[in-house]
Parts: structure tokens; sequence; C-alpha cells
């Protein structure tokens, strides 16, 4: 039998974890006390089910004291125990807290509960199997990293485009970025002035400049050379990310131009659009 142990910092992630992990075929259990889980294994023995994921928190603060002993006695049962740590920046955690308007469960302040809740947890990070950082993925690119941890090869190799705006801060989780600030601006036309990147209108604009044409074919023919060498290194998704000033226009339309001929070619793509509202 296969156990996933999720651990890691409140509102990284974990429970989105789990529901992937459920959809991937793991009996799923949120925040089960560590007594209970040994107990459910010792009684799953005889029972059809192969995999297990669990999601164990600061709620299951006693599970931290017994972690040792609970870890040697599921190891001892024959269960192949796993442990993955779900983890995020601060920023992007006290923004998904001030967005579901919901307090810290270690403290008033979210950042003073991030603060305690790494240092409580800071022995677990350490001995976790893997470390999974959401601070920048969306709900496709999570499933995608979920799948490629505990599905190995069967996972196709996964192209995330992302339009974003350099007004907003450059885009840190990009393996390739490339700067379209170089294309004639369709803000200052306008007609086009409030219509994004996606409106027909705006693409006729941005790729009807040659240099633009130019542009999305060296960079595809770039991206051919560049992802069979990222596979044969391991590599199962790589980032590209397009800038331009504010992330509503060009970066917008060539994304999509670039997402579409790579699908084109038969690879798996995914499109955000960071800052466009």
């Amino acid at each position: 039998m296969e156990v996933v142990i999720i651990s890691g910092l409140s509102g990284a992630g974990k429970s989105e974890v789990l529901n992937i992990m459920e959809d991937m075929g793991y009996f799923a259990m949120d925040n089960l006390p560590p007594e209970l889980l040994t107990k459910f294994m010792e009684l799953s023995t005889a029972s059809p089910i192969e995999k297990v994921a669990c999601v164990v928190d600061i709620r299951s603060r006693e599970f931290f004291n017994e972690y040792d002993s609970s870890i040697k006695r599921l190891k001892s049962m024959g269960i192949d125990v796993k442990i993955l740590y779900v983890t995020a920046s601060e920023k992007a955690i006290i923004n998904r807290y001030k967005e579901r308007r919901r307090p810290h469960p270690l403290d008033k302040s979210i950042t003073e509960g991030i603060k305690k809740e790494k240092k409580l947890l800071e022995f677990l990070e350490k001995a976790s199997d893997f470390k999974l950082d959401t601070s920048n993925m969306k709900l496709s690119n999570l499933r995608y990293e979920v799948k490629r941890l505990f599905q190995g090869e069967g996972v196709d190799f996964l192209v995330s485009v992302v339009s974003f705006g350099f007004k907003n801060g450059i885009l840190l989780d990009g393996d390739l970025v490339f700067d379209v600030r170089f294309i004639e601006n369709p803000f200052y036309i306008e007609e086009l002035k409030n219509i994004s990147g996606e409106n027909q209108e705006v693409i006729d604009f941005v790729m009807g400049f040659e240099e633009t044409r130019e542009f999305i074919d060296k960079t595809v023919d770039l991206l051919r050379f560049l992802i069979p060498n990222y596979k044969k290194e391991g590599k199962n998704i790589l980032v590209v990310g397009f800038g331009c000033t504010g992330g509503f226009h060009r970066s917008v339309a060539i994304s999509n131009e670039v997402a579409k001929r790579l699908e084109e070619i038969g690879y798996k793509t995914n499109i955000t659009h960071r800052d466009k509202p």
C-alpha cells in the first residue's frame, strides 16, 4: 500500500492537492488524527485500497509529537510512506487569506501566523520526500505537477504560456521570458485602448506588423528545438512568459498565438493571462 501524507503551510493549497489526488484514484482523508490513521491502515491491509492520501496540518498537533513513531509504525506494516510538503510565498498566502476573508489558524495576524507555522513545520519540511511550491500556480498547473510527482513518466510534457505586464512585476517562475514591448502599443489607439489582446481587432493590429510575425515564427522554432532537449534532462513542464507594459494587449495576443502554434505541432499547452482582468 502507498500512503502520501500531505502537510505544509496553511493557505498553500493542501486541500486542492488532496482533491487532485482523489481524482487520481487515491483514497482521500482530510485531517485524520494520527492514531486513527495508523488504525485505519491496520484495518485496510485486507481491503482493496492500494493508495491513500491524507492531509495532516497544524490542527493535528499531536501528530507532530508522535511523528517518528507514527511513520515508523506505518513503515513496519510494509506501507510505502511518502511526505509531500506544500508551501507558498508569504505574499501569495497573505493574498489568499485576504481573498477568502479567513483568519490564520495560529494568529490573528496572518504574517505572524505564517512565521509561527514555518517554525513549527521546519522539521517536517526537511523530512519531506517532495516539496511543492504553489506560489504562482493556477489549478491546471498544480494538477499537472501533482500528477508528475506521483505518475512519473506517464505525464506528457506541458508548455505553460503566461502573459504578464512588466509594470506589475516580472514573471518570477518563468523558465523563458520574452519582452514584446518592441511592438507598437495598441493602448495608444483610442478604439483599441480598452479591449484586450483576445479581441480580434487587437489581434489584427498586433499581428499586422512583420516583426511580430517574424518574432513568433522564430520563438516557435526556438521552442521546437529546446523542448526535446529539456525533456531529455527530465523536465516535464516549461513556463514561457511574454511581457508587455500592462499585460493586456500585446502579450495576450502573442501568448495565444504561440500556444496555438505549439498545439498544432503536438505539444500540450496551458495559457494564463496573469494581469488581464
